[in-house]
C-alpha cells in the first residue's frame, strides 16, 4: 500500500497520457443529464469530478451507487460506467439498465465484463491499467472522467491542466505531506474520527471515510458545512474523548460558511481534546482536492501502521462477493 500511495503522482501522469490518446464523440441526440455509475474506489472518482465541474456544467450530473438507474434516464442521458475491474456487479446492472432505457453509455475499466459489454453494443470506452486495489487507482478515474466531460463540452477547458498542477503540487510537497500525515495519524489513533469540510468538498470527505475504513480498518463518519450545523452539531452534545475531529480547511468558503466552520471547530473542541485541521494547498478546487486526497491517503496508511494492521486486506468484501456469486 505504501508503494501504491507513493505512485499516485505517477498514476496521474500515466492517466493524462491515456487521456491524450482517447477520443470521444458527442452523441447525435442532445444530452440533458449525466449519470456516473460506480462503487467504492471506482465510484468515488465520479463524486469528486461531479463537484469539480458543477459550476461549469449546465446540465444535472448525478453519481449513482446502485444496481438500477433513476426513472428520468432516457435517450437524452449519458451514463458513464466506472468499474476498475470491469466486473462490479452493481455497475454492470446499471449500464444494462442504461442500454434498455436508450441512453448513451461510456465505460471506464481495465477490462472485464464492462469492456465486453461496451464492445458488444458499440459503446465508447477507455481502458486503464489494472491489477491493483480499486481505491489505489483513483488517479485513472479522475483523469478519464474529467477528459470525457471536457471532450463532450461539459467541463472547464482548464480541468486537465489543473489536475497536472495538482500532481506537481504534491510532488513538491511530498516530504511535508508525509510528515503532516504521520503527525495527524499519531493524534487521531485510537479514536473514532469525524471528517468535516465545506459542502463543495463533500466527495473528499467521503473519500477520507472510505480510506479510513479500508486502509485503517476504522469506523469513521463524515459531514459537511453548513448542513452539519443543522443537526450533527447538536449531536456533539453527547461527544467526548472517544472521538476525534478532522476539519478540512480549504480557504474558499463563503464568509458565512467560514464563520460556521470556525464555530464548529470551537464547539467540538469543548467536547473532545482531539480536534485537528488540515489546511489544503492549491489555487483551485481541483488542485486542493488532489493535495487532500494524497495527504489523507498517507494518514490512512500511517494509522494502519500504528496499529500493526494490513492496509491491503479486505477479507469481508471478498467474502460478501463470494456469497453473492453463489446466487444466480
Amino acid at each position: 500500500m505504501e508503494k501504491l500511495i507513493q505512485e499516485f503522482s505517477a498514476n496521474i501522469s500515466e492517466a493524462l497520457d491515456i487521456a491524450a490518446k482517447a477520443k470521444f464523440v458527442k452523441p447525435n441526440q442532445e444530452i440533458r443529464n449525466i449519470v456516473i455509475c460506480g462503487m467504492g474506489g471506482s465510484g468515488i472518482g465520479g463524486r469528486i469530478v461531479a463537484q469539480w465541474i458543477q459550476k461549469y456544467c449546465s446540465i444535472p450530473v448525478l453519481s449513482v451507487q446502485e444496481y438500477s438507474l433513476p426513472a428520468f434516464v432516457n435517450k437524452h442521458s449519458l451514463v458513464i460506467g466506472s468499474s476498475y475491474s470491469g466486473n462490479t456487479e452493481e455497475t454492470l446492472h446499471a449500464v444494462e439498465d442504461a442500454k434498455t432505457k436508450g441512453a448513451t453509455v461510456i465505460g471506464i475499466c481495465s477490462g472485464g465484463l464492462l469492456e465486453v459489454f461496451c464492445k458488444a453494443n458499440n459503446f465508447q470506452y477507455v481502458i486503464v491499467p489494472g491489477g491493483n486495489p480499486p481505491r489505489t487507482a483513483l488517479a485513472f478515474s479522475l483523469v478519464q472522467l474529467s477528459n470525457i466531460f471536457l471532450q463532450l463540452g461539459f467541463a472547464q477547458e482548464t480541468i486537465l491542466n489543473e489536475i497536472l498542477n495538482g500532481k506537481n503540487l504534491i510532488d513538491s510537497n511530498e516530504i511535508s505531506i508525509k510528515s503532516e500525515a504521520m503527525r495527524l495519524a499519531k493524534e487521531l489513533q485510537k479514536r473514532t474520527i469525524a471528517v468535516y469540510a465545506g459542502s463543495e468538498y463533500e466527495a473528499i470527505t467521503i473519500r477520507a471515510k472510505q480510506q479510513l475504513n479500508e486502509n485503517s480498518k476504522e469506523l469513521c463518519w463524515q459531514h459537511v458545512i453548513p448542513e452539519m450545523n443543522h443537526n450533527e452539531l447538536v449531536g456533539w452534545g453527547g461527544g467526548d474523548n472517544r472521538y476525534a475531529c478532522l476539519f478540512i480547511q480549504t480557504g474558499d468558503l463563503t464568509m458565512r460558511n467560514q464563520i460556521r466552520f470556525d464555530i464548529s471547530v470551537e464547539r467540538t473542541k469543548s467536547k473532545t481534546d482531539k480536534v485537528e485541521t488540515i489546511q489544503a494547498k492549491g489555487s483551485t478546487p481541483v488542485e486542493k482536492s488532489i493535495y487532500l486526497i494524497h495527504l489523507i491517503d498517507w494518514i490512512s496508511l500511517y494509522l494502519s501502521d500504528l496499529k500493526h494492521g494490513d492496509p491491503i486486506e479486505i477479507d469481508i468484501i471478498d467474502y460478501l462477493k463470494e456469497e453473492l456469486g453463489k446466487i444466480k
